[in-house]
């Protein structure tokens, strides 16, 4: 699993608290875009170390999704730190606003850099980080180290748009996903505690089903839980229409 954390902070070892289960929901401003979540602690003997972002934000007269999967190893000090710095630090980038694929593969391999020098104060953890970034409900892009995944349903076909990453493969992705069309209904960003035990076409299938999507990334964590899956189980629906 890959290493990540953020730009230097005074003190790094102050960031972040325990992750807890939890679950919430959301939407854009004019309504038409909706979200839900679903964090549910896995069966293994270690404190929850998944943590997540979903949320809009207004930002030079645009309105963007952010949305999070951070899925922590040895500990959920890296993880704590992304939940609170990767997206404000991307955003600080002026380049982000005319090249937004050039400032998140920046901004991704700075926060690499600092991880692996400040271990004395993030501890020798690690976390992955799918992100996805939706501006003005229209355009879409999305990052990814490690094996989080963010998957799209477009006329209720499953199109994977991250690529999982294992320590023997390359870094990271990020990809320009372009627009969304009216084809588009659902995006669902998920740990690997999803993933493991659920194949893509059949997390769709489940999301479209509930048009709420809170109830949507419950339903998807429970049936991980049911196929018992050992890990934290950490889920994002975005529901684009319906």
């Amino acid at each position: 699993m890959d290493k990540l954390c953020c730009f230097t902070v005074s003190n790094p070892q102050h960031v972040g608290g325990k992750s807890t289960a939890a679950s919430g929901k959301g939407r854009s401003h004019e309504g038409s875009i909706k979200y839900g979540f679903s964090l549910v602690k896995g069966k293994a003997n270690h404190p929850m170390e998944d943590y997540h972002v979903a949320k809009f934000v207004q930002k030079r007269g645009r309105e963007l999704g952010l949305f999070a999967i951070y899925d922590g190893h040895l500990g959920d000090r890296v993880p704590a730190y992304l939940q609170k710095y990767l997206f404000s630090n991307i955003l600080k980038e002026e380049e982000f606003w005319i090249n937004p694929v050039g400032a998140i593969s920046k901004v991704y391999e700075m926060t690499d850099k600092t991880i692996l020098s400040h271990t004395s104060d993030l501890g020798y953890g690690g976390s992955t980080a799918v992100t996805a970034i939706l501006v003005n409900g229209r355009s879409l892009w999305v990052a990814n180290v490690g094996d989080s995944r963010a998957v799209l349903s477009r006329g209720g076909q499953a199109i994977q748009l991250s690529i999982d990453h294992e320590p023997s493969t390359e870094r990271g992705s990020i990809e320009d996903r372009g627009g969304i069309d009216g084809a588009t209904d659902i995006l669902i960003l998920a740990s690997d505690g999803v993933w493991k035990v659920l194949e893509n076409q059949e997390a769709v299938e489940i999301a479209r089903r509930i048009k709420d999507p809170l109830l949507a990334a419950k339903q998807l964590t429970a049936e991980a839980l049911k196929r018992d899956s050992k890990d934290d189980i950490s889920c994002i629906v975005v529901r684009f229409r319906g």
